[in-house]
Protein backbone atom coordinates (compact mmCIF):
# COMPACT_ATOMS: atom_id res chain seq x y z
CA UNK A 1 0.00 0.00 0.00
CA UNK A 2 1.51 3.14 -1.29
CA UNK A 3 2.08 6.41 1.26
CA UNK A 4 -1.75 8.45 2.40
CA UNK A 5 -1.77 11.70 0.16
CA UNK A 6 -3.30 13.91 2.59
CA UNK A 7 -4.51 16.06 -0.81
CA UNK A 8 -6.42 13.39 -2.18
CA UNK A 9 -8.30 12.91 1.37
CA UNK A 10 -12.06 14.90 1.20
CA UNK A 11 -11.73 17.83 2.69
CA UNK A 12 -13.81 17.67 5.66
CA UNK A 13 -11.28 14.76 6.44
CA UNK A 14 -7.78 16.40 6.25
CA UNK A 15 -6.38 17.90 9.97
CA UNK A 16 -6.32 21.21 8.88
CA UNK A 17 -9.70 21.95 7.32
CA UNK A 18 -11.22 19.25 10.55
CA UNK A 19 -10.07 21.27 12.37
CA UNK A 20 -11.33 24.43 10.98
CA UNK A 21 -14.63 23.41 10.87
CA UNK A 22 -15.18 21.18 13.74
CA UNK A 23 -12.15 22.41 16.18
CA UNK A 24 -9.45 21.19 17.21
CA UNK A 25 -10.45 19.12 20.00
CA UNK A 26 -11.52 16.82 17.72
CA UNK A 27 -8.69 15.95 16.12
CA UNK A 28 -6.36 12.77 17.16
CA UNK A 29 -2.71 13.50 18.33
CA UNK A 30 -1.70 12.81 15.07
CA UNK A 31 -3.55 15.08 13.18
CA UNK A 32 -2.67 17.94 15.93
CA UNK A 33 0.67 17.35 15.15
CA UNK A 34 0.30 16.81 11.50
CA UNK A 35 -1.37 20.68 11.42
CA UNK A 36 1.27 21.93 13.46
CA UNK A 37 4.14 19.95 11.09
CA UNK A 38 2.29 22.00 8.52
CA UNK A 39 3.97 19.93 5.00
CA UNK A 40 5.41 17.02 3.93
CA UNK A 41 8.03 15.32 2.24
CA UNK A 42 8.78 13.45 -1.09
CA UNK A 43 6.49 10.07 -0.35
CA UNK A 44 5.33 10.89 3.27
CA UNK A 45 2.73 13.30 4.05
CA UNK A 46 2.77 15.43 7.47
CA UNK A 47 0.37 12.70 8.78
CA UNK A 48 2.93 10.02 7.75
CA UNK A 49 5.31 12.03 9.94
CA UNK A 50 3.26 12.48 12.94
CA UNK A 51 2.58 9.17 13.28
CA UNK A 52 6.32 8.46 12.73
CA UNK A 53 7.08 10.81 15.74
CA UNK A 54 4.30 9.12 17.85
CA UNK A 55 5.67 5.38 17.03
CA UNK A 56 9.32 6.38 17.61
CA UNK A 57 8.25 8.62 20.99
CA UNK A 58 5.23 6.40 22.79
CA UNK A 59 3.38 10.04 23.47
CA UNK A 60 2.67 13.93 22.99
CA UNK A 61 4.08 14.26 25.98
CA UNK A 62 7.38 12.51 24.92
CA UNK A 63 7.54 14.71 22.07
CA UNK A 64 7.69 17.68 23.81
CA UNK A 65 10.34 16.48 25.87
CA UNK A 66 12.54 15.29 23.34
CA UNK A 67 15.76 16.83 22.37
CA UNK A 68 16.13 18.04 18.89
CA UNK A 69 18.72 15.46 17.84
CA UNK A 70 16.34 12.74 18.92
CA UNK A 71 13.37 14.32 17.11
CA UNK A 72 15.39 14.90 13.96
CA UNK A 73 16.10 11.36 13.63
CA UNK A 74 13.05 10.83 12.03
CA UNK A 75 11.91 10.76 8.64
CA UNK A 76 10.92 14.25 7.43
CA UNK A 77 11.53 16.32 10.22
CA UNK A 78 13.96 18.59 9.56
CA UNK A 79 15.18 22.20 11.16
CA UNK A 80 12.15 23.61 9.72
CA UNK A 81 9.78 21.52 11.27
CA UNK A 82 11.38 20.91 14.69
CA UNK A 83 11.52 24.86 14.72
CA UNK A 84 7.26 24.54 14.43
CA UNK A 85 6.78 22.45 16.93
CA UNK A 86 9.01 24.18 19.35
CA UNK A 87 7.10 27.28 18.65
CA UNK A 88 3.95 26.19 19.22
CA UNK A 89 5.15 24.72 23.19
CA UNK A 90 6.57 27.98 23.69
CA UNK A 91 3.44 29.76 23.15
CA UNK A 92 1.56 27.45 25.54
CA UNK A 93 4.38 28.65 27.85
CA UNK A 94 3.97 31.88 27.03
CA UNK A 95 0.23 32.31 27.10
CA UNK A 96 0.43 30.98 30.65
CA UNK A 97 2.59 33.64 31.97
CA UNK A 98 0.63 36.04 30.76
CA UNK A 99 -1.99 35.04 32.93
CA UNK A 100 0.10 34.63 35.88
CA UNK A 101 1.45 38.20 35.20
CA UNK A 102 -1.90 39.48 35.51
CA UNK A 103 -3.49 37.42 38.07
CA UNK A 104 -2.80 36.24 41.56
CA UNK A 105 -1.24 33.18 40.88
CA UNK A 106 -2.45 31.07 43.47
CA UNK A 107 -6.17 32.03 43.16
CA UNK A 108 -5.27 30.71 39.76
CA UNK A 109 -3.26 27.75 40.80
CA UNK A 110 -3.82 25.35 37.83
CA UNK A 111 -2.37 27.69 35.45
CA UNK A 112 0.40 27.73 37.45
CA UNK A 113 0.38 24.03 37.87
CA UNK A 114 0.00 23.80 34.14
CA UNK A 115 3.20 26.01 33.14
CA UNK A 116 5.61 24.34 35.86
CA UNK A 117 4.54 21.01 34.18
CA UNK A 118 5.55 22.17 30.62
CA UNK A 119 8.36 24.08 32.11
CA UNK A 120 10.03 21.64 34.59
CA UNK A 121 8.82 17.68 34.04
CA UNK A 122 10.18 16.61 31.52
CA UNK A 123 14.12 17.40 32.41
CA UNK A 124 16.37 14.76 33.35
CA UNK A 125 18.37 16.46 36.04
CA UNK A 126 17.23 18.42 38.86
CA UNK A 127 16.37 21.80 38.94
CA UNK A 128 15.20 24.54 41.45
CA UNK A 129 13.46 27.31 40.25
CA UNK A 130 11.29 30.32 42.00
CA UNK A 131 8.40 32.37 40.59
CA UNK A 132 9.19 36.05 42.28
CA UNK A 133 5.56 37.82 42.77
CA UNK A 134 4.20 41.29 43.73
CA UNK A 135 2.39 42.36 46.18
CA UNK A 136 -1.11 41.07 45.06
CA UNK A 137 0.72 37.42 43.96
CA UNK A 138 1.59 38.37 40.46
CA UNK A 139 4.35 37.03 38.25
CA UNK A 140 7.29 39.43 38.33
CA UNK A 141 9.60 36.65 37.17
CA UNK A 142 10.48 32.86 37.06
CA UNK A 143 13.96 32.04 37.35
CA UNK A 144 15.42 28.74 37.16
CA UNK A 145 18.06 29.65 39.86
CA UNK A 146 20.15 25.90 40.21
CA UNK A 147 20.65 23.16 37.85
CA UNK A 148 22.25 19.39 39.14
CA UNK A 149 22.17 15.80 39.39
CA UNK A 150 19.32 13.24 38.59
CA UNK A 151 18.86 13.26 41.63
CA UNK A 152 19.44 16.50 43.62
CA UNK A 153 20.45 20.44 43.51
CA UNK A 154 22.14 22.14 45.51
CA UNK A 155 20.48 25.45 46.81
CA UNK A 156 22.21 28.15 48.44
CA UNK A 157 19.46 30.70 50.35
CA UNK A 158 22.34 33.93 49.69
CA UNK A 159 21.26 33.60 46.23
CA UNK A 160 17.65 33.34 46.33
CA UNK A 161 18.05 35.88 48.81
CA UNK A 162 19.60 38.43 46.25
CA UNK A 163 17.10 37.61 43.19
CA UNK A 164 14.56 38.56 45.59
CA UNK A 165 16.22 41.51 46.56
CA UNK A 166 16.89 42.08 42.66
CA UNK A 167 13.07 41.85 41.63
CA UNK A 168 11.76 43.68 44.76
CA UNK A 169 9.64 40.66 45.94
CA UNK A 170 6.99 40.79 48.00
CA UNK A 171 5.77 36.93 48.02
CA UNK A 172 7.88 33.95 46.26
CA UNK A 173 6.74 30.52 45.22
CA UNK A 174 9.54 27.73 44.93
CA UNK A 175 8.90 24.63 42.60
CA UNK A 176 12.03 22.07 41.72
CA UNK A 177 11.41 18.89 39.82
CA UNK A 178 12.11 15.35 40.73
CA UNK A 179 13.06 13.45 37.37
CA UNK A 180 12.05 10.39 39.31
CA UNK A 181 8.39 10.95 38.44
CA UNK A 182 7.54 10.54 42.34
CA UNK A 183 6.64 14.23 43.38
CA UNK A 184 7.07 13.25 47.26
CA UNK A 185 8.68 16.07 49.16
CA UNK A 186 12.47 14.67 50.72
CA UNK A 187 13.58 15.67 54.19
CA UNK A 188 16.30 17.47 52.51
CA UNK A 189 12.95 19.05 50.21
CA UNK A 190 11.33 20.15 53.71
CA UNK A 191 14.78 21.32 55.34
CA UNK A 192 15.61 23.40 52.44
CA UNK A 193 12.30 25.53 52.16
CA UNK A 194 12.46 26.04 55.91
CA UNK A 195 15.82 27.92 55.37
CA UNK A 196 14.54 29.74 52.62
CA UNK A 197 11.84 30.60 53.87
CA UNK A 198 13.71 31.77 57.74
CA UNK A 199 15.93 34.15 54.77
CA UNK A 200 13.35 35.65 52.64
CA UNK A 201 11.38 36.23 55.85
CA UNK A 202 14.15 38.96 57.11
CA UNK A 203 13.59 40.59 53.99
CA UNK A 204 9.87 41.05 54.22
CA UNK A 205 9.61 38.50 51.57
CA UNK A 206 6.43 36.13 51.92
CA UNK A 207 7.03 32.21 50.68
CA UNK A 208 3.46 31.06 49.57
CA UNK A 209 3.84 27.70 48.74
CA UNK A 210 7.15 24.91 47.38
CA UNK A 211 5.80 22.49 44.13
CA UNK A 212 7.50 19.70 43.71
CA UNK A 213 7.20 18.42 39.81
CA UNK A 214 6.74 14.87 38.73
CA UNK A 215 4.46 13.11 37.34
CA UNK A 216 1.83 14.87 39.30
CA UNK A 217 2.48 18.28 41.28
CA UNK A 218 2.70 18.00 44.98
CA UNK A 219 2.27 21.39 47.19
CA UNK A 220 4.01 22.15 50.54
CA UNK A 221 0.78 23.94 51.66
CA UNK A 222 -1.75 21.20 50.36
CA UNK A 223 0.43 18.83 52.98
CA UNK A 224 0.50 21.57 55.49
CA UNK A 225 4.18 21.21 55.31
CA UNK A 226 5.04 25.22 54.99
Amino acid sequence: MGREVINEWPRHERPREKLLKRGASVLTDAELLAVVIGSGTRGNSALDIARGLLVDCGSLRAIVGADRAHLCRNTGLGAARYARLQAALEIMRRTLTESMRENDVLADAADTRNYLTLKMRDYGHEVFACLFLDGAHRLIAFEELFHGTIDGASVYPREVVKRALYHNAAAAVFAHNHPSGRSEPSLTDRLITRTLKQSLELIGVRVLDHFVVGEVITSFVDRNLL
